[in-house]
């Protein structure tokens, strides 16, 4: 082996070759592609901020007539004139006409039950039976000792007029005539006496039955047949309640008194409407009954009632309800709700002119409902408001209304600029790299 080659590096060790220097082609063609891409971006760039300095200028005139920018679309609606009701919105509670609770008047075995629970029962109607063998033993007895005492009496009576006739022929004394008409008026006593026990033993035997006292409904019962009821007991058989009519109490505030009893004097009725919980369903109409005649200090209202005829059966007792009390009719002129805006400068609408832009209007509110206003001040019959859309809305701008064809609108205003502003870094971008491009072929 060669002593040289011992003392030799390892291939590994040897390092490499130096590489080539790139031909000088390559070196334009890079160079003219990062140019193009550089010229690019920045004319991307430029035409952003121009456009964008364009619309920022272009913001107060947004919407106008050739502004160019998208018009607002808005909801409409015509000012009319409509009698608007003025009414009072309360709480109130359904409250039956009549309660009463079914109690037996005598003690006894209740027999009989002859009703079903729910049922609708007509006065007078037999709702339950007591064993009446005992009332009936009863009055036979009040009725045999009735029958003896008359017969008493009438014997009385006329030994009293034997007496009388021998008083004239002065063959008797006048105390035994005197003794004899006492004793007449006694057995009266006890006559009417025994006829009193004889209608109280009648009237028990009567309650025997016991019958319904109202028209109405009739609940759940508490007691079976063949229970032992007393007149004492307080829970009763069972309660009936008068569903038609039924009543339906509310408060009004105090503050709203006077205008209710001006608008009684006005009217000889009120309407009165009853609503479900969620305003929603009309259940039923009624009439104002009256007002109670002292207020509630601690709430600062009084009570009311009215009187509805619930034929339907939608009014259940103790149902809770929104009423409506309407006191009058107004005429006015009348928008929707949404059409009227509250500002620092106090209440205002937009006014669609026939151009198709918007004033600005002040206006003065009225009476209003859940859907519709009263403008008292500052708008006339038939004019067109805003109803929809108009928090985006400035005085002066056009708009667009839901199915109308859109307005005509000229250029927008200083959109060539960017455009040709774009179009020329992006043209003198590659007019360049054309330029480049030719210099490595021109020199090789």
């Amino acid at each position: 082996m060669n002593p040289q080659d011992v003392n030799a590096p390892p291939p590994s060790a040897i390092p490499p070759a130096p590489a080539a220097p790139p031909p000088r082609r390559s070196r334009w063609v890079g160079s003219l592609l990062a140019l193009v891409l550089v010229g690019l971006v920045g004319g991307a760039a430029w035409y952003l901020v121009q456009r964008s300095g364009g619309e920022q200028g272009a913001g107060p005139g947004r919407g106008m007539p050739g502004g160019g920018r998208p018009m607002v679309t808005v909801g409409d609606a015509v000012a009319r004139r409509a009698e608007l009701p003025v009414v009072i919105d309360a709480l109130g509670t359904v409250i039956p006409a009549t309660t009463v609770t079914l109690r037996p008047q005598v003690s006894g075995m209740l027999t009989q039950v002859l009703f079903t629970e729910g049922q609708m029962v007509k006065k007078g109607q037999v709702l339950a039976q007591i064993d009446p063998r005992p009332f009936e033993q009863a009055l036979m007895q009040a009725q045999g000792t009735r029958q003896r005492d008359e017969a008493q009496l009438e014997n009385a009576r006329l030994t009293l007029e034997r007496y009388r006739t021998l008083l004239s022929q002065d063959s008797i004394a006048r105390q035994d005539v005197d003794t004899q008409a006492a004793l007449v008026k006694q057995l009266e006593g006890t006559v009417m006496t025994d006829k009193a026990q004889e209608g109280t033993a009648r009237l028990n035997l009567d309650y025997t039955r016991i019958t319904s006292p109202a028209t109405g409904r009739i609940g759940l019962r508490t007691v079976d047949a063949g229970n032992y009821v007393t007149s004492g007991d307080a829970t009763g058989i069972a309660t009936i309640t008068q569903v038609a009519p039924i009543d339906v109490q509310f408060s009004v505030p105090q503050d709203r008194v006077g205008d209710v009893r001006a608008a009684q004097g006005a009217a000889p009725t009120l309407a009165v409407t009853a609503l479900d919980r969620a305003r929603k369903a009309e259940l039923d109409k009624g009439l104002f009954s009256t007002l109670d005649n002292q207020v509630d200090t601690t709430t600062g209202t009084v009570k009311a009632k009215a009187r509805f005829e619930n034929a339907a059966g939608a009014l259940f007792p103790n149902q809770f309800v929104n009423v409506q009390l309407l006191l009058r009719n107004v005429p006015a002129v009348v928008v929707p709700v949404t059409a009227v805006r509250t500002g620092a400068n106090g209440d205002y609408v937009y006014v669609i002119n026939e151009d198709r832009t918007v004033s600005l209007r002040k206006v003065k509110r009225g009476q209003a409902t859940v859907g519709l206003m009263a403008i008292a001040e500052g708008l006339r019959e038939g004019e067109r408001v805003v109803t929809e859309g108009g928090d985006r809305l400035q005085d002066g701008m056009a708009v667009q209304l839901p199915g109308a064809p859109a307005a005509a609108r000229g250029p927008r205003p200083g959109a060539s600029g960017p455009r040709s502003g774009a179009s020329g870094p992006r043209g003198g971008a590659s007019g360049e790299g054309q330029q480049r491009r030719q210099r490595p072929a021109q020199n090789p």
